[in-house]
């Protein structure tokens, strides 16, 4: 899919129009085709991620005068500059973002070694992705149903401090308005998706057709809360529907996240922006899991828990969930091969754990919550959860992507 992003050639007064052309001119083309198009300088109230094409030297005020324009509707968007090897662009560059540092701005170079440099192109490319997903981030509202989970003592943060880290805002939602929508639900709307979520497993162990109807209504629930609140997220305090209804929120959260609404369990806004987080910029379904074990010497880690979105895994057995024996839990057979772990944290969500690995196998042990993949770590060390733990849920991402996730963590937080 091309991206979309506007680009704003930056020259001195001094610099005619046809110099400024045979400079631009010689970048316009690729970054066209990259989906960017050309902004005049009075436009710079575009939608799109902006960036700044340093044509020449002795721009550096230039820059800092359209820096503070696009800031009345721009303001968090961090100022990427353009730079290449002629005219005195490079110099030009530093210059400018050394001051913006000063000034406590975020910003970032990327050169150009030259019109026909691709690894150069790819990084733009990158960059306005990491723009668009600061972008979704900032404008996600995140439904908080119910409180966080009680034992979530270190991963219950204010939604101020959500918004102010994060971007998404926070919109609190009762029990009680979920649990009265499922009673809405009659056994006939939600037929289809019982059929669909016992026909799709390879075994139905533990869980009832009574019980499978429930967690289809509780799915069913949760769908017409995220239309009434426009939510591109929610996280449930799911462990009421346990104690209460005798149900679970395994299926619904793994289905509204199928269907591209991210679903954190026990009311964990952090695991929930972390899941929001890889969703937007990756593009990739995540998982959110306890780590359950670990072995220092071997780096290894099994990652469990009763839920896991369909799309993820090879297959799935419909078993109880773990802890109470109630409802239904996902068992679900994760491919093996690359993965990306991470984890959020601190008092305002500014610390990050980050390792890749890979998935050698996965598990059925009766012991961990259904779902359950150990994960042998190539970057990053299982020791570090041990000794500066930031909390207890991890999400998972297939593919190696650390690099990437660095890079914007970098640029952002």
């Amino acid at each position: 899919m091309s991206l979309r992003f506007g680009f704003v050639p930056v020259v001195p007064p001094y610099v005619g129009a046809q110099q400024e052309e045979h400079v631009v001119s010689a970048y316009e083309a690729a970054l066209n085709a990259l989906g960017g198009e050309r902004v005049d300088a009075e436009k710079l109230d575009t939608p799109a991620p902006l960036l700044y094409l340093v044509a020449t030297g002795g721009t550096e005020r230039v820059v800092l005068d359209l820096r503070a324009r696009r800031a009345l509707t721009a303001p968090d968007e961090p100022v990427v500059l353009i730079a290449h090897p002629g005219n005195n662009s490079l110099p030009a560059s530093l210059e400018v973002l050394a001051r913006l540092k000063q000034d406590g701005e975020r910003g970032h170079i990327v050169y150009l070694r030259g019109p026909q440099d691709d690894s150069g192109y790819e990084r733009i490319a990158e960059v306005v992705g990491d723009l668009r997903a600061q972008r979704t981030l900032a404008t996600s509202r995140i439904g908080l149903i119910g409180d966080p989970s009680d034992w979530l003592v270190a991963s219950s943060p204010d939604a101020d401090v959500v918004e102010d880290a994060w971007g998404p805002s926070v919109v609190p939602i009762s029990i009680a308005e979920l649990t009265s929508r499922m009673e809405a639900i009659s056994g006939a709307d939600v037929a289809e998706a019982v059929v669909s979520l016992a026909e799709g497993a390879t075994d139905v162990v533990e869980p009832s057709k009574s019980e499978l109807a429930d967690v289809a209504r509780v799915h069913a629930a949760l769908r017409t809360l995220v239309d009434e609140y426009a939510l591109d997220a929610l996280t449930v305090r799911c462990f009421d529907l346990v104690l209460n209804l005798e149900t679970t929120g395994c299926f619904g959260l793994a289905e509204l996240t199928d269907e591209g609404f991210i679903a954190g369990c026990e009311g964990d806004l952090v695991s929930t922006v972390g899941l929001l987080w890889v969703h937007a910029l990756l593009g990739e379904i995540p998982w959110m899991a306890n780590p359950a074990q670990l072995d220092e010497d071997e780096n290894t880690l099994w990652l469990a828990h009763c839920t896991v979105p369909r799309k993820m895994v090879e297959s799935y057995r419909l078993r109880s969930h773990f802890e109470s024996g109630q409802g239904v839990g996902i068992q679900g057979e994760l491919p093996l091969g690359p993965v990306t772990l991470l984890r959020i944290g601190g008092t305002r969500m500014e610390r990050l754990w980050l390792a890749q690995g890979d998935i050698e196998r996965t598990g059925d042990f009766e012991n961990l919550c259904r779902t359950q993949a150990q994960i042998r770590l190539s970057s990053g060390h299982v020791s570090e959860l041990l000794h500066e733990p930031l909390g207890n849920h991890i999400v998972l991402v297939p593919g190696h992507h650390a690099r990437r996730l660095r890079a914007w963590w970098e640029m952002f937080v």
